[in-house]
């Protein structure tokens, strides 16, 4: 009854028909019909036509205040949408394991917050289960892993890569078989590992060595088995972590070896007595993408946020 109220409203504001049709350009017949339409499905007339100009009803000036309420409304959620285009409200929520929350996403959210501050912008770190179950029910718009995701649920955008390397403290004696191939961390800072000219290591070297493992069921964990079993042995593990920063800080403490993605490497202070090495193979390469919900609407805040995102990722890549 009220889908063409702005009809009922210009009869009110003209109080003539005549006058009201002239205004929305059609006849007066016409206008006349629809009137009498809502008229009738509401039970009861909005108009005295005995006089002129036309007068409300009772249940006419009832239903012009609703009316009003209905496009005040109206003009309040244009204003929003409004705003929401031009990023002046909103919010956004995004996801991401302890390692991208706090290594990769820091100087994204500074840039976005510096250009957008009107966006409410939430952050939500736990481990790719959870922050998947999160994303899709709806509860975080964005995230960001290395995980490969259900691509029939999910759609993704490419952000960076990452190479596994070969974490092994310095003090052990398996890095004198290993030749001059040995990088520091600010060489991975450098993305020396990168360089083509640049060999990886023959892993059987170490062989013997203790190794820091991740958690069955992720997939570093996984990359590193193949790894392993492609260069022909077996791993000796001395110890099963939950994260790939504990990882690494055991490493550091001479506790074993490990292999570590490089954004780890640039995210841990520097530390001369830790050697890294490049690994040959396909497993060592892995793509880190945004993922978001497939067939969601991709708002305006999610496609500025990305775009921040790809304008940091140069130094991010050489500064994490």
């Amino acid at each position: 009854m009220f889908a063409n109220m702005d009809y009922v409203y210009e009869v009110y504001k003209e109080g003539s028909f005549s006058k009201a049709a002239a205004n929305l350009y059609i006849s007066q017949p016409a206008l006349s019909a629809t009137v009498k339409k809502i008229e009738k499905k509401i039970g009861m007339p909005l108009f005295d036509r005995s006089t002129v100009p036309v007068q409300l009803t009772e249940c006419g000036k009832k239903y012009m205040k609703t009316a009003e309420k209905i496009m005040d409304l109206e003009e309040d959620f244009q204003c929003y949408v409004g705003n929401l285009n031009e990023l002046r409200t909103g919010r956004l929520t995004i996801g991401g394991t302890y390692l991208f929350i706090s290594f990769v996403l820091p100087p994204i959210v500074k840039k976005f917050k510096e250009r957008f501050p009107k966006i409410k912008l939430n952050l939500v770190e736990a481990n790719t289960s959870q922050i998947e179950k999160k994303l899709f029910s709806g509860e975080i718009d964005l995230m960001l892993d290395n995980y490969p995701m259900d691509e029939e649920i999910y759609d993704k955008r490419f952000f960076m890569k990452e190479a596994l390397l070969l974490a092994v403290p310095a003090s052990f004696e398996s890095n004198k078989a290993a030749g001059a191939w040995g990088m520091t961390s600010e060489d991975i800072r450098q993305n020396v590992h990168l360089n083509p000219e640049v060999y990886g290591v023959a892993l059987k070297l170490f062989e013997n060595d203790p190794f820091l493992m991740l958690r069955s069921h992720n997939d570093t964990r996984e990359r590193v088995d193949a790894i392993c079993r492609r260069a022909g042995f077996t791993p000796k593990v001395a110890f099963k972590m939950d994260q790939i920063l504990s990882v690494l800080s055991y490493t550091e403490r001479e506790m074993g070896i490990s292999i570590v993605s490089d954004t780890v490497v640039k995210g841990f202070p520097y530390n001369r007595n830790m050697i890294y090495y490049k690994i040959d193979d396909p497993a060592a390469q892995r793509n880190v993408y945004f993922y978001y919900r497939k067939n969601k609407y991709f708002t305006k805040s999610m496609a500025e946020f990305m775009k921040v995102a790809v304008e940091e990722k140069a130094i991010i890549n050489k500064n994490i």
